[in-house]
């Protein structure tokens, strides 16, 4: 049995105290996934962005609502898992400043100055020790392929699974899952259910691979 890590959905920052900056990832992927490392005897803990769905029994949740939180709390289990997924679409900028009060109307153009937020796939990725593994995720709308190896090459993924914005809130996907050297591990297509079992099989296999 390994230890299992994910992050899921999407994550919010702020502009002031009632607007945000958001995706429209469900979690169903995360769901999923969590799912199919329950099948395979895994322990599995989820960190979750704001999301409108129920995560499998047997899941141990930690809910999270920004980048920030999302790192902070993936840091900290880190160290006790053996693999780590970023299966979540948490925001990649946030305001340089956030309000302390609702933004009013004024009839003017409203300019707002954004900047990065931590990468948190990159994050684990220079900081794994011997044997762990971290498997990022790619959504790409052009040169997919290629953007994902960049991604995985530059977050020391020892996997990532590349797919496209038709993922995004639907109940279907179809993936890559690419290993170091740009080599096709797996390809799937299907429901999100259908898919995380192909994703957990390559993971299972390499992690026991890994640990020989």
């Amino acid at each position: 049995m390994a230890r299992i890590l994910l992050t899921s959905g999407p994550t919010r920052q702020y502009l002031d105290p009632v607007r945000y900056i958001t995706n429209a990832s469900s979690g169903r992927m995360g769901a999923a996934i969590g799912q199919a490392a329950l099948d395979l005897g895994h322990e599995v803990k989820i960190v979750s962005g704001p999301v409108f769905i129920d995560y499998p029994v047997g899941c141990q949740t930690y809910p999270v609502v920004t980048t920030e939180d999302m790192h902070r709390q993936v840091a900290e289990l880190f160290p006790d898992c053996d693999c780590f997924i970023g299966v979540a679409a948490p925001c990649d900028y946030m305001p340089r400043r956030v309000l302390d009060h609702k933004l009013t109307k004024t009839g003017e153009p409203l300019q707002l100055e954004l900047i990065e937020t931590v990468d948190i796939v990159a994050s684990m990725g220079a900081i794994k020790k011997n044997r762990q593994y971290v498997v990022g995720f790619a959504l790409e709308t052009e040169d997919r392929r290629f953007r994902a190896i960049a991604k995985m090459q530059r977050k020391c993924c020892d996997l990532i699974v590349s797919n496209s914005e038709a993922a995004i809130d639907s109940q279907l996907n179809n993936v890559e899952i690419l290993a170091p050297g740009g080599i096709t591990v797996a390809c799937a297509e299907g429901s999100k259910q259908e898919v995380a079992r192909v994703i957990m099989q390559v993971v299972q296999e390499r992690l026991l691979q890994a640990n020989l």
